[in-house]
């Protein structure tokens, strides 16, 4: 079973790397696709974004902001399954079954950064078969844990575990930047270690990722709106503050 990867960036070869079938890479930037098959040896090839081939599997390892589009595009290449790991659920689960409604359909989420890997994947599945219950053995094989879960409690989830947890990181971040003097490391105390490290592994991220996350699932102005809180609590109001939030 070959498998159509679109999209040569971070999450595209993670899967290439964790599947056993040959690949083919797409990408708009075709030296990047080039680039990703040599890096997965002689299992990995590179063909132009359009091409007419058809595969085993398609999948869409394309930013969020595209992923429809991008399933509609491509899921006729597909001979038995759509797959994405584009990072939110419903949409792509839709735009599959728009596109390919007698394909095998299933979203898997990496929740990892692909040089974190192995790790927790969520799965999500809309239409089972051969072809994607070897791509779930495959991964799990590669040292990885699958979950499943309903596309919606995955995307309400992913409002905290990313939209509202990189929102307060990077608000932080700028927080501390806009300071006059910096901490002296004698200073520090381990909370703040701590969040500065968690900042500085966002900020060596990719800045579109995030906005593209903000984008899909908010959680930016929740956080917003729980510092303005803070900001107006006098003292007293600090511990009805802490009770809200330790039940």
């Amino acid at each position: 079973m070959d498998v159509l990867v679109v999209g040569a960036g971070e999450m595209g070869r993670w899967f290439a790397s964790a599947v056993t079938s040959d690949v083919a890479f797409a990408d708009a930037d075709p030296p990047r696709a080039e680039a990703a098959a040599d890096a997965l040896g002689s299992r990995g090839r590179a063909v132009p974004l359009d091409t007419t081939e058809s595969f085993g599997v398609v999948c869409l390892a394309v930013p969020m902001r595209v992923a429809s589009e991008s399933i509609a595009e491509h899921a006729e290449k597909a001979q038995q399954a759509v797959v994405d790991v584009t990072g939110s659920m419903r949409a792509p689960l839709d735009a599959m079954a728009d596109a390919a409604p007698a394909r095998e359909r299933v979203s898997f989420h990496p929740l990892f950064g692909a040089d974190a890997a192995p790790g927790t994947v969520a799965v999500s599945t809309a239409a089972s078969g051969p072809a994607t219950d070897g791509l779930r053995r495959d991964i799990a094989a590669a040292g990885n844990d699958l979950v499943d879960v309903a596309p919606e409690a995955h995307d309400d989830a992913m409002r905290t575990v990313q939209g509202r947890t990189h929102a307060a990181i990077l608000a932080f971040a700028l927080a501390a930047d806009a300071s006059e003097a910096d901490v002296p490391d004698e200073l520090a105390t381990p909370v703040y270690e701590r969040l500065d490290a968690l900042a500085r592994r966002v900020l060596d991220g990719t800045p579109r990722v995030y906005a593209d996350i903000q984008a899909a699932f908010d959680g930016a102005r929740d956080v917003a709106a729980a510092a303005e809180r803070l900001a107006d609590a006098d003292p007293d109001e600090y511990d009805a503050l802490y009770d809200d939030v330790s039940r």
